[in-house]
Order: C-alpha cells, then structure tokens, then sequence
C-alpha cells in the first residue's frame, strides 16, 4: 500500500497479490472522506483527542499539576511529573488549571509469553453433548475444557460467542454478531439458569425437545433459539421477583453498556427487525423515545439484562474449569446490532469492511461489517475497543485478534459501491494493538494476531517487537515446521480451510463444486502435496485419511510454534470445513455439528493425536 495517504488515511492505492498497482479511484476517495466527516472537516479530522500513551515506570514532565483517576479507582496526585508506579491500565489525567481530560494509557512493551504447550480447537455451537439442546452451549465448553486439561492439553480454543440479533431467524455466522461485548443466547444451558427447577414438567418437555435436534447433522439455530427463549421466560417468570435474581440485577444495573445492550435486545424484539428499521424515535440510545419505551417495558429490558447475567455466570465457570480458554475476537459486527445502535455515533455507517479482489476471490470481498471512523474512536480514547478487549478477556487465558492486520488499516468500501471499488483507509495501529496488550496483560492473557495473508513489514515488526503471537498454517507455510519461529500459533488449517480429511480425500473440492465454486484442480494439488510432505509420505504415496491426520499432527506437534492447535474436525475425521468462503445459502456454513458427541471424543483420532503431542510437549 503506498504510503501518500490524504488527511482521512485514505490510501491512494495498494500492490495486488499479481503485483500490480491498484489506483484509488477519486469517487472512492471522495467517498470515503465525506464518510468520515469531511463536509464538515473539509481540512482533515479534528486534532483535539487527548490520548497519553506511556510505559511504567516513565516519569514524563507534566505542563502542570493535575490528578491521575486510575482505571480501577482511586486518585494520584500528579505535581511536576508522572508518578512512576502508576499500574497498567487506561487512566485520566485532570489538570489542575481546568484544562482537558487526558486518557492516559500505561501499556508495557510486550505481552505475556505462554508455556510452550498445544490446545484444541472447536466450534462450540457444534460440540454437543448428550445434555445439549441441538447446539453446543457453556456447559458443554466447560465439559471440553475438561477434557482436554485430561488430554494434557494447555487450551481450548473456541469460536465467538457474540450475541446475536433477538429475531426469530438466527444468523449462523459467528463473525457477525449483534455484539461483541455480550454473549448469545443459544449458549445458555437452560436447566442450569437459576430457578430453571420452578417450571418443572414445561422445562422437561423442552428439554426432550431440544434433546432430540441433536439428532440432525445440521444445526437448527431457528428451532434452538426459539425452545430456549420460551423456556427461559417461562424461568423469569418465575424467579424476576426474587431476591437473588433482584440483587444480581442490581449490581448489573450500574453496568451502562449493559443496559444499552438489554434496551437494545428489547427494542429489536419489539419491532422485529435491525435498529436502521425502527421508527426515528428509537434509532438514537440517548433519544427521549428509547427512555420512554424502556420506561413501559421496563420488565423486558431487565429480562434481558438477567439473560446476560446468566450467561456471564455459566461462562465464568467454563473459563475455571480445565484447559485454558482461547476466545476469539471478530474483526466487527452487524450492522443492524447492538453494537452498531450503541455506537453509532463513532461509525461510518455508509460503508463495510471487506478486502480487495485477490486470486481466490476475483470481486474482492464485502463483510457487511461497519468501520469506525479512526479519528472519533480516537477522540472517545478508544472507549468501545477497550470495553469490548476487557470483556472478552474475562473470560479467557489467550485472546486471538481475528484478521489483526485490521488494526493498522481496513479496506472500505463506500455504500453503493463494489468491493473492486473500495480503498483502504488507515487506522492508529499501534495503538489499538498497545490497547490489546496492555488489557491481555492486565487479565494475564497472551495475545495471538491472525496474520495470514499478505502482510506489511511495519505490522509485522509492530507484532514481533511486542510479543505478539502470529500464525504459521500446515496449507500456506513454505518453510519445514521445525523453522516456524517460537512466537507464533502452529496450525494445519483453520475454519475457512479445508480439513485434513477433507482434502485428502477431494470431498472438499466436490463440497465447492456443488456450491457452485469453479474447481481449482492445481490449487487442490498443490495443497496435496504440502499434506503429504506434512505427513511424510512419498510423492504418489497413499494412506487412508486417518493415517495422514495422525502423521501430519505428529510433524505439528514437533514444530518450532510455541502453541500448536488440533482441530476437533480432523480429530474426529470430518471432510466438512465450519465455513466455505463466497457462499451463503449455497453451502451449510457454521451448521455443521461434530460427528459425535463430546461424551465420545476418546473414541476418536484424538487419543492417538494426543499421545504425539503429550510426547514432544510436555
């Protein structure tokens, strides 16, 4: 991407993956500035935002004597200088003199390095077990990271668990959720919701209910949300006049995200729909509407609140229980969300995140999800990222930054437009990564930056210079896994790539084929042989699919990656991969249930995969 960028960060072109120049063309550009506000910033963004980014121990020189509020309470006088034991955390410095608030941020310079260990990887919504209602939930994540501690592993990695939109049809994409900040419904674990006891013989017959989807391969979100949500009102009413379930709505109620949140879930269930829908009166959360509509249905706010209380609880548990939980932050959310509703204010909500046309995808890529304008997240000192960082790491011992990349720079495409006329737009990268490692470090987390692709040198040196974990995949590494350098997440495939079984056996090129994909026969091969040589077998050599599993795990296992990642998919022989990027309706993306149940995953590749990886990291 060249470097001449105008006041908005707006790049004037970028190298495709062919090595040729790709020019911004002037609508774009045009676009995308007034989209950040430059009808009324004509000369580029406001200067004003007052961020202070320090490391400990510095004792920078202060104009004038103020008080520091520290991130978790408390106040420290400031005369001449920084006090040099100010703790890691995002602070505010007043001046004494009535000058403006400075967000002070003490950030150290690297993250925290793990132990150099292995984990699992799963898709909860698809890890059921006998108990579940036909999709994965918190007490199976806790059941699974049971497990894998027995299996000696040190993680379990899992998908986002964001809340998703409160309508009858579920969205399946776990990367597009209403909010990355609170958790979804469907993961609820009814009949261990307080007071799930009260509705007795109803709650055995949803329960039979959602006992029985477990006997479809494709998950049904539309028949699980729907079971769960009637149950989990029959429990409320039960138990909202409660004394416990009263004082633990309480405490939630000074939380004010939170309560945006439940306004939000109430408002949406109430019109059906996305905010961008809803009359004007309740498309602002500061608007006399929303307090009005909140003021007569007060109930249904507080119910969603308690939903969320829930889930915090169950989710609490899961992250004490065995293997370390690896949660995973998406790059963005719906547009017609919560998150977009609560900060809308800070978005360009005429444009989407996406990625240019490339040799995999010739149209280039449209996510849907909005961009924040860089310069007003900056202003609010980086408010909705921080909360959504802590949030997450609550709950977790690695936090891993889907498409870290996004932190530097976003390729925006304007409303109206195609993603072959979009642009990339820089952002302040090294300080939305110093955010993450500074909040990963103040939970005791590591931070992992999913850095595949093409990536600059800058971001590259910006990830390494602060211990960021990086990604080395089995598909895409051309270097002997021995080489892959001690910094990084070994995999041999990810998500949107196909299993090991899958490829070896060409079930996957049949799956694209049948969604409509062109074939790819040199590309398949191409991956063929790297599998192979993962697996150590002669040019032309065959093996079944379970032979070449174990064999490709055992060369992963003895990798120089710090941390090596199994998929449950591959343990359990899958030729389905979670999602088949450029499709929707064409292909069952993120639908797929595990094979087994997680009762019976020793009967699996698992045992064997294990006993490799136990050996070369114990």
């Amino acid at each position: 991407m060249n470097s001449e960028q105008d006041p908005f960060g707006i790049a004037s072109g970028w190298w495709g993956t062919d090595g040729s120049w790709r020019e911004t063309e002037p609508e774009t550009r045009e676009a995308l500035r007034r989209a950040q506000g430059a009808e009324e910033h004509p000369d580029g963004p406001p200067q004003d935002a007052h961020v202070w980014f320090v490391h400990p121990g510095e004792t920078a020189e202060l104009w004038s004597p103020g008080v520091v509020s520290l991130a978790e309470g408390g106040e420290v006088l400031a005369q001449t200088h920084l006090p040099p034991d100010l703790p890691l955390g995002a602070h505010q410095l007043q001046p004494a003199d009535g000058g403006p608030v400075t967000h002070l941020f003490v950030v150290p310079e690297r993250s925290l390095r793990p132990k150099r260990g292995w984990g699992w990887s799963a898709q909860l919504y698809a890890s059921r077990s006998e108990q579940s209602w036909g999709h994965g939930d918190f007490v199976d994540l806790a059941t699974l990271a049971n497990w894998a501690e027995g299996t000696g592993a040190s993680l379990l990695a899992h998908n986002p668990l964001g809340a998703s939109l409160p309508l009858a049809h579920q969205q399946a994409s776990p990367y597009y959720a209403s909010s990355r900040r609170f958790w979804s419904l469907l993961y609820l674990r009814v009949e261990s919701v307080i007071g799930a006891d009260l509705i007795g013989e109803k709650l055995s017959r949803a329960a039979a209910a959602g006992r029985a989807l477990n006997a479809d391969q494709l998950i049904d979100r539309d028949r699980v949300w729907a079971l769960k949500l009637t149950a989990l009102e029959e429990i409320w009413a039960e138990v909202r006049g409660s004394r416990v379930v009263q004082h633990s709505l309480e405490i939630a109620q000074a939380d004010q995200e939170l309560t945006r949140h439940a306004q939000f879930c109430a408002l949406a269930e109430h019109h059906q729909s996305g905010w961008q829908e809803w009359p004007e009166q309740h498309r602002h959360p500061s608007s006399a509407g929303v307090r009005e509509f909140c003021a007569v249905h007060s109930d249904r706010v507080a119910f969603w609140r308690w939903i969320h209380v829930e889930c915090e609880v169950q989710l609490a548990v899961a992250a004490q229980a065995g293997a370390g939980l690896l949660a995973d932050l998406p790059v963005g959310f719906d547009p017609a969300g919560s998150d977009a509703w609560c900060d809308q204010d800070l978005l360009a909500l005429d444009c989407r995140i996406g990625a240019p046309p490339d040799e995999f995808n010739r149209q280039g890529q449209d996510w849907g999800l909005p961009p924040y304008v860089p310069w007003k997240l900056r202003q609010v000192g980086y408010a909705p990222w921080l909360q959504t960082l802590q949030r997450m790491l609550n709950h977790c011992s690695a936090l891993r930054v889907d498409h870290v990349m996004g932190l530097f720079r976003l390729f925006w495409i304007p409303k109206g437009m195609t993603a072959e006329q979009g642009g990339y737009v820089s952002q302040f990268g090294a300080e939305l990564l110093d955010l993450a490692v500074m909040e990963a470090a103040r939970a005791g987390a590591t931070l992992v930056g999913e850095d595949l692709g093409t990536v600059e040198s800058e971001v590259r040196e910006a990830l390494s210079t602060r211990d960021v974990f990086g990604y080395r995949i089995g598909w895409f590494a051309e270097d002997s896994p021995e080489q892959w350098p001690a910094n990084t997440l070994g995999a041999l495939t990810t998500h949107d790539l196909p299993t090991v079984a899958g490829l070896w056996s060409g079930a996957d090129a049949e799956q694209r084929s049948e969604a409509g994909i062109p074939p790819d026969p040199d590309g398949d091969q191409t991956l063929r042989v790297r599998l192979a040589n993962l697996a150590g077998l002669q040019e032309g050599e065959s093996a079944p699919a379970s032979e070449v599993i174990r064999s490709a795990y055992h060369t992963l296992a003895n990798s120089g990656s710090d941390l090596a990642m199994v998929t449950l998919e591959d343990a359990t022989l899958m030729t389905e991969r979670p999602n088949l990027p450029g499709t929707i309706d064409e292909h069952p993306n993120w639908r797929t249930a595990l094979p087994v149940l997680i009762e019976d995953l020793d009967s699996t590749a698992a045992e064997v995969i294990s006993a490799d990886m136990g050996r070369a990291r114990p």
